[in-house]
């Protein structure tokens, strides 16, 4: 009766016949049947369908208390977010390619991670086609020289860059930490958020630092 009474069951529900139980509690007596053996691994598949409220709220302890592993398969993003400590999601499902990545965190800090990349990938799809037109032949000199300012930002970016690109690396090492996710859901959301400005912070220097060099190559012809 004290194991059944964890999964929201009266004491005079014990010999319900399973016909006459609602469907969420059905949902409730197959987790408590699913759990009543020790096991390390529960393999879910689209587990928050049709569930109740009380019921849903009972799985979300469940699977955020579960001390093996949990490997869940679900399209309720706010369950994902509520209840995972890692994501595996495509690459790019606009543009699908067969890889797939295994991301910290939950749904929401996916794609707060899904954006960097991409952002990343078109400021390198960038640097690229300047390097490509810089060693063009230039149809006209620029006039006169760069500005106490620019020579001041052309000199000092990289280093700015640099600094940036290690705080996000030490970033995404603690987010890449489970357990993180696991003891404060908060402090890693708000981590997420910090990364994402600073991948936003070093594309635009790398962008204002492309167009000082482009600038620079052009006066010195």
């Amino acid at each position: 009766a004290g194991y059944m009474k964890d999964f929201l069951f009266q004491p005079e529900q014990i010999r319900t016949p399973i016909k006459n139980l609602s469907g969420g509690e059905r949902a409730r007596l197959m987790l408590a049947r699913m759990l009543a053996k020790p096991s390390n691994l529960l393999i879910l598949d689209e587990p928050t369908n049709d569930l109740d409220i009380e019921t849903l709220d009972l799985l979300q302890e469940i699977v955020a208390g579960y001390a093996g592993t949990v490997i869940l398969v679900s399209h309720d993003r706010d369950f994902l977010d509520r209840t995972v400590t890692s994501t595996i999601a495509p690459v790019d499902p606009d543009a699908p390619d067969g890889r797939w990545i295994e991301y910290a965190g939950g749904y929401t800090d996916m794609l707060q991670q899904r954006k960097g990349m991409a952002d990343e990938k078109r400021r390198a799809d960038k640097a690229e086609k300047a390097k490509t037109d810089s060693t063009a032949p230039a149809a006209t000199k620029a006039k006169g020289k760069l500005s106490f300012k620019q020579k001041f930002a052309l000199e000092n970016l990289p280093k700015d860059m640099a600094k940036a690109q290690d705080e996000i690396a030490t970033s995404e090492r603690k987010m890449a930490d489970p357990k993180l996710f696991a003891k404060d859901p908060s402090a890693f959301s708000k981590l997420a958020a910090e990364t994402a400005k600073l991948r936003d912070r070093v594309a635009k220097m790398e962008e204002e630092w492309l167009e000082l060099e482009m600038l620079r190559e052009q006066i010195e012809g």
